[in-house]
């Protein structure tokens, strides 16, 4: 009788093992195996980590085995079980792998396909396009869009975290509590003992350092020691944690009435101020999105502000980017100056801290929360509805999908829920994040999302122009590499634009990320439809790049840029100034956070800065869910690129007082987990 060797191997997540009955049975071109049981409980197999295998006998020859079935009883109580794969030595001595990568939790029969990717025309058999049909069935079931917000991107239709599919969820749901992640950090960072002066301000600049931790040789201290300077101030708008907003100024807006006169001592080439714009030596970061925004009202012991400042800022003669005028409110008048370097240190200083203030708030809602957090739970939720676990294109994304529905669905739970922790120490607390997500969906395009030519229609796209723009450079780098890595996936599986048309499944995925995601607005630019494989290509890596390298890039500086205060002020308690002359540094003290604000503020960007244990970096894919030869070349092609960047931009920074490294593929999560 023909005999089959089954290897089954469990995950290392704790509790992955099971004590269960567990019974498998296989299903072939020439029929069905019987229902083996392989594992007693008392035989202590499918132990965490495990890899165990068995003879399973039957009659007859099954022929080519096309599914397995893997069924889970309970012995005493309900034990979940982490499956990674199955594989199959057929007596032909052939070896079949059966990617599994989930959890089995209840005591329904789950059935999986060999690990050869397919596309829906490959599948010929009634059995294996039924199975197809049946697993995006029962997936849109449980991933259904739900309405955060009235204007924001739909999210999962899921209250907690607990409500999640186990799939998807984190391993220890403890770990990505913001409420004990925050508390721990505060006591990590020994700031817990300011917090019974909550609303008391500090007395001094010198007065911040009795709350910020020195590290060696980070970033942190050296934004502390030179935050007022004006290279400093203009430098983050390049490589700090929201390098996103700057542009090339082609015309001082009417609405920033700027005068030669104002400026001229700024300037550095014996140029007017027209033609330094002409020359491309005029960069602008407009607030605009800030003006009409209310300001958190939560706590009325203490009155907080927003302004929405303009800023124009010069490339001086060594190619450094310095501000030049700053007006805090949209509507030039009298009671909105335009602040100057000329100006009283003390004004000048107050209206870059108003500049600084306001790019946290950007930065912490549009360029963190909607644009890599909110636009990624939507590919994720497109993902599982409409891929099934056998298409190629699910086997690519879902590394780049890992727990971010999960670490979302906590972030609306706990963080930026109403009374959540956001409202605790940002002036935006309280609805302004979600009058400010309403207002930027307006910006939220596909070709926005598409970084090289976001950069170059920014202007910033010129490396001799602008030669210490990290971000840029080490982003057009990772963009390429993972745009060539897709390339070469695609095209083992897509020998045509055609087949890529024909694809019922990849364009039910499209359809679902304009349809939900970006709710259906023509303006949005995001396609409905995928016609060549050139298009699908670039439509992946946004989906990677936004997932990975995005997100990283804005998010794992926080505590490099924020975490002394005056540099990133979460909110401010006075009003910006309407004149100019009367600033002093009680007052610059009394407008910044109190000390419990102050607190909660290092407390959340020390704790949003931290990767997740055992974080998978890209490139990193332990998961094998391709099984072809030719993917995993292309593998092994991406990661030997990856390498070549980590290294340039290692060798570039050994030379540098501030190193730029959030954009290093060794320091960019596969996913949004944080």
């Amino acid at each position: 009788m023909p005999s089959y060797t089954v290897t089954v191997a469990t995950g290392t997540q704790w509790f992955a093992g099971t004590d269960d009955y567990v019974y498998l049975s296989l299903e072939g071109t020439e029929g069905c195996s019987d229902r083996h049981l392989l594992d007693k409980p008392f035989y202590n197999d499918f132990e965490r980590g495990a890899v165990d295998s068995y003879d399973v006998t039957v009659e007859e020859d099954l022929g080519e085995i096309q599914l397995i079935k893997i069924e889970k009883r309970k012995y005493w109580y309900q034990d979940d079980w982490y499956l990674r794969y199955i594989t199959v030595k057929t007596p032909m001595g052939d070896y079949l792998e059966f990617p599994c990568y989930r959890w089995i939790t209840d005591e329904k029969e789950v059935v999986l396909r060999d690990g050869r990717a397919k596309l829906p025309r490959d599948d010929k058999t009634q059995i294996l396009k039924q199975h197809r049909r049946k697993e995006l069935e029962t997936r849109q079931k449980m991933y259904r869009w739900k309405e955060w917000h009235p204007g924001f991107p739909l999210s999962i239709d899921a209250t907690s975290h607990s409500d999640l599919p186990r799939d998807i969820q984190f391993d220890n749901e403890k770990g990505i509590d913001f409420i004990l992640n925050y508390s721990k950090a505060m006591e990590n960072l020994y700031i817990n003992r300011f917090m019974h002066m909550f609303q008391s301000s500090w007395s001094d600049f010198a007065d911040f350092e009795r709350i910020f931790v020195r590290i060696s040789n980070t970033i942190s201290e050296y934004v502390m020691q030179h935050w007022k300077e004006d290279f400093m101030f203009g430098y983050q708008f390049l490589n700090g944690c929201n390098p996103v907003l700057i542009r090339r100024c082609t015309e001082i807006p009417k609405k920033l009435p700027v005068t030669m006169d104002m400026v001229e001592c700024s300037l550095e080439r014996n140029l007017t101020l027209e033609e330094e714009v002409k020359q491309g030596n005029i960069f602008i970061v407009d607030y605009e999105l800030l003006d009409g925004v209310d300001a958190n009202k939560t706590d009325p012991c203490t009155m907080q502000y927003l302004a929405a400042p303009i800023c124009l800022l010069y490339k001086n003669l060594e190619n450094k980017i310095v501000p030049i005028a700053i007006q805090l409110g949209q509507k030039p008048g009298p009671d909105n100056p335009i602040f100057l370097p000329s100006d009283a240190t003390y004004d000048w200083l107050l209206a870059k801290i108003w500049v600084r203030s306001s790019d946290f708030h950007i930065h912490q809602t549009v360029t963190h929360l909607l644009r890599t957090h909110l636009v990624s739970e939507v590919f994720s939720i497109a993902m599982f509805r409409q891929l099934p676990a056998v298409h190629p294109l699910f086997k690519l994304l879902v590394p780049h999908m890992r727990f971010t529905i999960a670490i979302n669905t906590k972030a609306r739970e706990q963080l930026i829920c109403e009374c959540g922790l956001f409202d605790k120490a940002n002036a935006t607390g309280g609805g302004g994040h979600v009058q400010m997500v309403q207002k930027a969906m307006k910006d939220l395009t596909y070709s926005s999302l598409c970084f090289p030519e976001e950069i170059k229609a920014k202007g910033m796209d010129s490396k001799e122009d602008i030669p210490y723009y990290y971000y840029r450079d080490d982003g057009i780098k990772v963009w390429e590499a993972v745009k060539s890595f897709v390339e070469d996936v695609i095209h083992i599986y897509y020998e045509s634009d055609e087949v890529v048309c024909e694809d019922v499944e990849l364009q039910a995925f499209v359809k679902d990320i304009y349809i939900y995601g970006m709710r259906g607005v023509k303006s949005s630019g995001f396609p409905k439809m995928i016609r060549t494989r050139e298009k699908l290509a670039e439509y992946l890596t946004v989906i990677i790049f936004t997932t990975s390298a995005q997100h990283a890039a804005v998010n794992f500086g926080q505590y490099d840029w924020c975490s002394w205060i005056p540099n990133a002020p979460p909110t401010m308690r006075c009003p910006p100034p309407t004149e100019k002359g009367t600033v002093t540094i009680e007052q610059i003290v009394e407008s910044l956070p109190d000390r419990g604000r102050s607190c909660w503020h290092l407390g959340a960007v020390w704790a949003l800065s931290q990767f997740q244990d055992s974080e998978l970096f890209l490139g990193m894919y332990p998961d094998e869910h391709f099984v072809e030869k030719l993917v995993k070349e292309a593998m092994v092609k991406f990661r030997k690129n990856l390498d070549e960047i980590v290294n340039t931009i290692a060798e570039r920074n050994k030379k540098k007082k501030l190193p730029y490294y959030y954009l290093s593929p060794d320091r960019i999560p596969n996913s949004v987990a944080v």
